[in-house]
């Protein structure tokens, strides 16, 4: 838990982790509360028909029926059991019930594919999952022939043939469980990498992820909890981002969580959520974000009594900054991590800690540096790879069946990123991009972050991505693809104008010299641009 403090050397110097060494996220996240304050509110769901709140009580009820269900059907300790579920009461009643049986979470986007989900099911041999009817219909399409580890499937929504039903097997259990005795290093969650530069890999990580996360989520928040808070995130829950960045620090926090399922994001229904939930604390992706800027003057339209913005996945740049004290009235504080180490860089405005285009400072716990390839500390200004230091209790455990990799990781002590980036005399750390993002033309070394930011400045553009196409005579030459805003056409006069409009914001060298007009982006699922594919279309 972060101390409440007036300045961040205070805080820095305060600081010191209490990781005990038996620990349960199942305990820690619902049953310690559920003990104490057992009609707290924990969850929020927006319905049709209005908000139901699920109490702690609610939750440890629930995920205890659960977690007896899994041991009657033979799911044990250290095996692997998938969530393909959207934001919902269930998906957070297995999660809890997973940990409290000492198996391991395996969270799985609703927006994967047949491809994706079968390579995840297969590598992390994948024992049973929890789903719906949408998760049903892409199982059977992959086939019980490619899928040999999953031999249990249960529904949310009811039993079919081989596919048990959850509420029916929940409901032939007892409410009354004691959780499995587990330690801080146990396994008890494994998300895949976004696989935004090749095959995704599986991060393991120990119940101490928990606690680890914590301080990151109370600094960009500005000590959380206060009075009246609560939180909510349109990042999907199987995203390191929705899950450890929002609902599991903020239920062990005693926050309540607000939930709804969003096929796609949508920025009226995400700003009408925050008012109808009274939502005071919002994690918000950069891309969504960007999407919000379509609303003019937000707060005139609707009731946002937003206390904290929160953004992160990728660069928010210094334009969305700018824009966020215009339209909530806040300043948007920024954090970094990776889904192996994640929330160890972040902006806390109310102390002191903001600066536009800037990441922020190392979060109270976590030693960051910005490296060399040799693993000694570059000066301030010089561009280097971020790296965090170990032992760290927000670390990943290793790569799921991938020692080498778990070993290339590491310089030393020094866990890395793969993100290139530089820090200033003062600590503030600002983002260039993934080393392999950056386009090097005429010898010089592009960060895509400072070219996507510009764009976003010209007035006929909704977001933007920039890549390095191969040149023989630079090397390479940058390429924007740009989707538009409404009212905007595609026309040569435009991209000239767009290209103009660049080169005289940043350099000769920065400017798109091929911009591409496209309908969308790929992403993620966590909101990041797929800049693998558009390099491949370049």
């Amino acid at each position: 838990m972060l101390p409440q403090a007036a300045d961040y050397e205070t805080l820095i110097a305060s600081f010191r982790w209490n990781i005990p060494d038996r620990l349960n996220i199942g305990v820690a996240v619902c049953d310690a509360w559920a003990t104490t304050d057992p009609q707290r509110p924990a969850l929020v769901q927006w319905t049709r028909d209005g908000l139901v709140i699920h109490t702690y009580d609610d939750l440890r009820r629930a995920s205890n029926r659960l977690a007896q269900a899994f041991l009657r059907q033979g799911v044990r300790a250290g095996e692997r059991v998938a969530l393909l579920l959207p934001q919902s009461p269930e998906t957070l009643i297995a999660h809890i019930a997973i940990y409290k049986i000492g198996a391991v979470a395996l969270p799985l986007a609703a927006l994967f594919g047949v491809d994706a989900l079968e390579y995840r099911l297969t590598d992390s041999q994948c024992s049973a999952i929890v789903t719906d009817a949408a998760g049903v219909a892409k199982l059977r399409a992959i086939g019980a022939q490619s899928l040999p580890d999953l031999r249990l499937i249960w529904s949310v929504d009811g039993s079919d043939g081989p596919v048990r039903g959850l509420p029916a097997d929940m409901a032939r259990e007892t409410d009354v469980f004691t959780p499995v005795d587990t330690g801080a290093d146990d396994p008890a969650l494994m998300i895949y990498t976004s696989g935004t530069t090749g095959q995704a890999k599986g991060a393991l990580h120990g119940h101490r992820v928990l606690l680890g996360h914590v301080p990151g989520v109370q600094f960009p928040h500005e000590f959380l909890p206060q009075p009246g808070d609560r939180i909510w995130t349109p990042a999907d829950w199987a995203w390191a981002g929705g899950l450890l960045n929002v609902l599991l620090p903020s239920l062990y926090l005693g926050v309540a969580v607000v939930c709804r399922k969003f096929e796609r994001f949508d920025p009226e229904a995400a700003l009408a959520l925050i008012d109808e939930a009274q939502i005071r604390n919002a994690f918000i992706p950069p891309t969504a974000l960007r999407m919000l800027r379509a609303i003019p003057e937000p707060r005139k339209k609707y009731r946002l009594d937003l206390r904290t913005m929160a953004s992160g996945g990728e660069s928010l740049g210094a334009e969305v900054y700018e824009w966020g004290r215009a339209a909530f009235g806040l300043t948007i504080n920024e954090f970094y991590g990776q889904t192996e180490c994640n929330l160890v860089l972040a902006s806390c405005a109310s102390i002191g800690v903001s600066c536009a285009g800037a990441i922020g400072k190392a979060v109270p716990g976590h030693e960051v540096a910005v490296i060399r390839d040799d693993g000694s500390i570059c000066e301030p200004g010089e561009m280097g790879q971020v790296a965090i230091k170990r032992p760290n209790p927000v670390m990943f455990l290793e790569y799921w069946k991938r020692p080498e990799a778990t070993a290339d990781k590491f310089v030393g002590d020094w866990m890395t990123t793969g993100d290139l980036a530089r820090q200033d005399d003062d600590g503030y750390v600002f983002f260039v991009g993934r080393d392999d993002d950056v386009i090097t033309s005429s010898g010089y070394r592009i960060g895509p972050g400072e070219i996507e930011d510009c764009l976003l400045r010209h007035p006929a553009v909704s977001i933007g991505a920039a890549v390095g196409k191969p040149d023989a005579l630079r090397t390479e030459i940058v390429k924007a693809f740009i989707v538009l805003k409404a009212g905007y056409e595609p026309s040569t006069a435009l991209a000239d104008d767009i290209r103009e409009f660049v080169r005289a914001r940043l350099s000769a060298h920065e400017y798109p010299r091929e911009i591409a007009f496209v309908g969308e982006l790929p992403l993620t699922t966590s909101g990041k641009v797929i800049r693998r594919l558009l390099r491949d279309q370049a």
